[in-house]
């Protein structure tokens, strides 16, 4: 009797906080079509549970995520399509553009590779071990990364670096990434999910209509003109002041003591 595979995504919920791991580590977490259904999966119940307030999404074993399982789909729509092909989904927008609408903690534990970066660049937050390694390598294979790098990634850092990745394919340290501002902190790679864990457990006990408002206006106002960003910024910001929360915080500040929010 054979054992029954493992989970390609494992899911773990504790103190309103979702752990969701790549688990294909013998394959590097290559993404297949068993990896993209369970991210999308784990996602879906980020979004719509009540009792999940932040997430954080890693990788099992040396890698976060090495891309597209090529090998096994070789010569397939999904290697001459790039990795956006690799993330059925019932939403229109696609995975690249799905709206978690809670802070995703990225924490990269190994190789961050092709659609894999493109994973990582869809968290709000980005955290590196000193092992990790960024590279979208799609250039040299006769393609270009299709879900969101080529867009995402030159207005998230300077131009002139997001092409330099872009164009050459070249792998960068985690270092290097960090000088880059594409994550926002290295730890040793023994620290990477205490550091994680600890940044998520801390949004987690925020005010989650506030967390998710901001979420929202950091999300939507890139490309709005700055007149318009901050009269949204203002709008969101009087109604979130109408909440029981936004009441609490002053109240628990001027009793020294812990507020306790309830999403209200």
């Amino acid at each position: 009797m054979t054992s029954p595979e493992p989970s390609a995504v494992l899911f773990d919920v504790a103190d309103g906080v979702a752990t969701i791991t790549l688990n294909r580590p013998d394959q590097l977490n290559a993404i297949n079509g068993d990896l993209s259904a369970g991210l999308m999966d784990a996602l879906h119940q980020v979004r719509s549970r009540d009792d999940i307030r932040a997430a954080i999404l890693t990788g099992n074993g040396r890698a976060f995520c090495a891309g597209a399982d090529l090998r096994a789909r070789a010569g397939g729509p999904a290697a001459a399509g790039g990795p956006g092909a690799l993330f059925p989904t019932s939403d229109a927008q696609g995975f690249a553009e799905f709206d978690v609408r809670k802070p995703v903690i990225g924490a990269v534990n190994g190789f961050c590779l092709g659609g894999g970066f493109e994973i990582a660049l869809t968290c709000d937050l980005l955290i590196a071990s000193e092992a990790a390694q960024f590279a979208l390598p799609e250039i040299t294979l006769g393609f270009f990364p299709l879900a969101g790098a080529p867009v995402r990634l030159p207005r998230s850092i300077p131009r002139v670096m997001a092409n330099d990745m872009l164009f050459t394919g070249e792998r960068i340290d985690a270092r290097t990434a960090f000088s880059f501002g594409i994550v926002s902190r290295v730890v040793p790679a023994d620290q990477l999910m205490e550091t994680a864990n600890g940044i998520a457990r801390k949004i987690a006990g925020y005010a989650p209509l506030a967390v998710r408002s901001m979420k929202e206006l950091v999300r939507r106002q890139g490309d709005m003109p700055h007149d318009d960003a901050m009269r949204l910024a203002g709008t969101m910001r009087w109604v979130i002041g109408l909440t029981d929360d936004a009441k609490e915080g002053p109240r628990a500040f001027a009793e020294k003591r812990q507020p306790v929010f309830k999403g209200e």
